[in-house]
């Protein structure tokens, strides 16, 4: 350590990297369950006595309660304070942690997971935010706010590898046991954090947390259901209401709640009641700017950890773990942008960032078409991979700050209970996007393929048209071979099959990924609300001043 450096000032530094670490922790563990649990659902199933269904519920129903109750969340942190509400919530988080670790059913996971963790972590999440804008000035925020980004996607990343291998040698119980001792110990370190002004006289409203719940829950629903029922025709044997899919009339349903609860907290505003939300603040352009580039981020990064594991495990078919390790090129790669970017490029234009970092997304998008193929191995995914994970970690760096600092520190909670509602919103429309453009895109070409293949009769074809019409699935060879022979089918016609089908999985694989390349280009035209200076650089300069500049 260099000695010239005062003794106060070395303090101050380990003390910030001490929350900044203890706030990144949390955001870790919020976005570990979800991937830990993904390889672990047939274990988990068997273990507990019920369906694989009954597992991917849970994993539904967790989503469904964290995003349902962010805003929420956020307003409570609001009234007693963030750091109460960080280490509340963690309590919370812990407790179900607890409780899932030892579940003896289904029942039980669903309490300890669905419900307590959730709940936990719509107290965490949003507080994590504000608490950054707390601890560190203006300055400092791009770096904080990178760190505790990259640590979610970190924790989606080697989820996959955690789960694998405490599932295969240990037990699934464990990740949560573990949990538990993780939130212990960010309890401890939690006492360190400068807590934000609490808001005297601020109450709840009730009403319109009902409101914002019940249209944010079926807005997410309906998108988390759209793979199974499809979004606006309904698949064979999916429900149907009124002649469309259930997922349109949820996700139309859930937007007309929401504008309801934008009148509800206009009228309460103009009575001078408490709000959940300032309805003003989406007048913000810097914060809209913000808040889409943090939408389309969570939908690309969603879509791409949905479709490349996928390629790997099934159409390679390499283990869990095996997978989880090719991922984790992104997840440097991200690190190292999150956290270089502010720290070698302090005063870079937001807006040039954000740009360079859907550019890379793009880049690796493309890249990643070009080069999944019959015949490859995994190393192909290396570098998009990599072009990806520093664009993640580009925007990562920078979506946080601006919407932070398009508001008052004040108002810190209710952007984070807003901004981690779209990051919600995203993740979900990201993984029913990638997914329903693989399936129909693997299900188009199968059929094209087994139609013109002269080694498969006819009346198999048709037979399979019929048989797959609500989508063929996404499966290893060795299944295909099984249900063939299951069926009957076996020889030249059953080869024949399983190439086509092989052929038709690259199809749908670049299908889903040619279309989140052209998500990010849309993305990148939403860019110009992001402004082109770094928060607190110049004071003397306006937000209506700098979003006038052209882009």
């Amino acid at each position: 350590m260099d000695s010239d450096v005062p003794a106060p000032a070395v303090a101050a530094e380990v003390g910030s990297m001490t929350v900044l670490l203890t706030l990144a922790s949390g955001q870790f563990l919020m976005a570990l369950d979800s991937s830990v649990m993904n390889v672990s659902i047939a274990t988990v199933a068997e273990d507990l006595g019920t369906t694989v269904t009954g597992i991917q519920t849970a994993i539904t129903l967790y989503t469904l309660v964290m995003a349902s109750l962010m805003i929420t969340g956020g307003k409570i942190g609001q009234i007693m304070g963030r750091k109460r509400a960080f280490a509340l919530g963690c309590i919370i988080y812990g407790a179900g942690s607890l409780t899932t670790s030892v579940a003896p059913n289904l029942t039980v996971l669903l309490i300890g997971w669905s419900l307590l963790e959730g709940m936990g972590a719509a107290l965490i999440m949003p507080a994590i935010v504000a608490l950054v804008a707390s601890n560190f000035g203006r300055a400092e925020r791009p770096k904080a706010y990178g760190l505790v980004a990259a640590s979610a996607a970190i924790a989606v990343a080697v989820g996959p590898v955690i789960g694998g291998l405490l599932t295969t040698y240990a037990s699934w119980r464990y990740v949560f046991a573990g949990e538990v001792i993780i939130v212990l110990v960010i309890l401890v370190y939690a006492r360190r954090m400068e807590d934000a002004p609490r808001e005297e006289g601020v109450h709840m409203d009730l009403a319109g947390t009902g409101l914002s719940a019940l249209g944010l829950g079926l807005i997410v629903y309906g998108i988390l259901r759209a793979g199974a029922w499809g979004f606006v025709l309904p698949k064979p044997g999916a429900p149907v209401w009124l002649g469309l899919s259930p997922v349109f009339w949820l996700v139309l349903g859930g937007g007309v709640v929401l504008l309801g609860f934008l009148g509800w907290e206009r009228r309460r505003l103009g009575n001078d009641e408490a709000v959940l939300i300032d309805p003003a603040m989406l007048d913000n352009k810097r914060l809209r700017g913000g808040l889409t580039s943090f939408f389309y981020l969570y939908l690309l990064q969603a879509g791409i950890f949905f479709a490349v594991p996928l390629f790997l495990s099934v159409a390679l078919g390499l283990s869990a773990i095996a997978t989880g390790l090719r991922i984790l090129p992104l997840s440097v790669a991200l690190l190292v942008a999150a956290v270089g970017v502010p720290r070698f490029f302090p005063e870079a234009s937001p807006r040039r960032v954000v740009r360079i970092g859907f550019a890379l997304l793009f880049l690796g998008l493309v890249a990643l078409v070009a080069a999944i193929d019959i015949g490859v191995g995994p190393e192909v995914v290396t570098w998009p991979l990599l072009l990806a994970g520093l664009g993640i970690g580009a925007l990562a760096s920078q979506l946080g700050s601006v919407t932070v600092s398009a508001v008052p520190d004040e108002q810190s909670g209710e952007v984070g209970g807003l901004q981690n509602t779209l990051t919600f919103l995203g993740a979900s429309v990201g993984t029913a996007l990638a997914g329903a453009v693989l399936i129909s895109g693997l299900t188009s070409s199968f059929f094209t393929g087994i139609e013109d293949n002269p080694a498969i009769p006819g009346d198999l074809s048709s037979a399979a048209q019929v048989e797959l019409a609500g989508g063929v699935p996404f499966i290893p060879d060795s299944d295909l071979e099984r249900a063939l022979a299951d069926a009957g089918v076996t020889g030249e016609t059953a080869d024949a099959v399983v190439d086509e089908n092989e052929d038709a999985r690259i199809d749908g694989l670049r299908a889903a990924l040619s279309v989140l390349a052209l998500i990010s280009l849309v993305a990148l035209f939403f860019s110009n609300r992001i402004p082109t200076r770094q928060p607190g650089a110049d004071p003397g300069t306006s937000d209506a001043a700098e979003l006038a500049e052209p882009a």
